[in-house]
């Protein structure tokens, strides 16, 4: 039996759905369904300036950030429950369906709802939470300057180990030189 296109996409459902398969397989398609493929969507959105596209990737990503936010806390006891990364990935997938719209069902009945009688104390909420980072990074002003000048000394330094001195970058990592030597200058030296 040969290896084709189909074959490959059978054995690789077969490995993602098996209940006794690895988490870590789930774990990366939930990963790759969830966040990859939608901010590809959304960056082709906002490239072609599609308006019903913007809008179904932001109803898309308003319903992720919620359940995010949920599974952050919900996380260490969720993930004992069996099958629950490929529940996760199926509700990932429904979220995205073209024929469902899962987001836009799921923001229209609940979070939208919920946002609207609950507008005025997460303004004041998100308001308090702004006010306290302001203050704060005004207050450690100098902490974050330092912080900041540290992070580029030692990006530099990676920089330098990477494309070492008198090794001008070429824009691409390792390999030798594709540049042949000069035979004229060889052949002064030798003089």
């Amino acid at each position: 039996m040969f290896f084709t296109a189909k074959n490959g996409l059978v054995v690789g459902l077969r490995v993602l759905l098996s209940p006794f398969g690895s988490n870590i397989v789930t774990r990366a398609a939930c990963c790759s369904i969830g966040v990859g493929l939608p901010v590809y969507s959304t960056f082709k959105a906002i490239e072609k300036k599609d308006q019903a596209e913007q809008q179904k990737w932001l109803l898309y990503w308003a319903a992720h950030g919620s359940f995010s936010l949920v599974e952050a806390f919900a996380d260490k006891i969720l993930s004992w429950f069996p099958l629950y990364y490929h529940a996760k990935f199926a509700f990932l997938v429904w979220l995205q369906l073209p024929t469902v719209e899962g987001s836009r069902l799921l923001y229209n009945n609940y979070l939208r709802p919920f946002f609207l009688r609950h507008q005025a104390r997460l303004d004041n909420l998100t308001g308090l939470i702004y006010s306290e980072i302001v203050k704060f990074a005004v207050a450690h002003q100098g902490d974050i300057q330092f912080a900041k000048k540290l992070f580029w000394k030692m990006w530099s330094s990676v920089g330098g180990i990477i494309h070492p001195a008198g090794r001008p970058s070429s824009g691409r990592i390792g390999g030798p030189s594709t540049q042949k030597p000069d035979m004229e200058s060889e052949s002064e030296d030798g003089d």
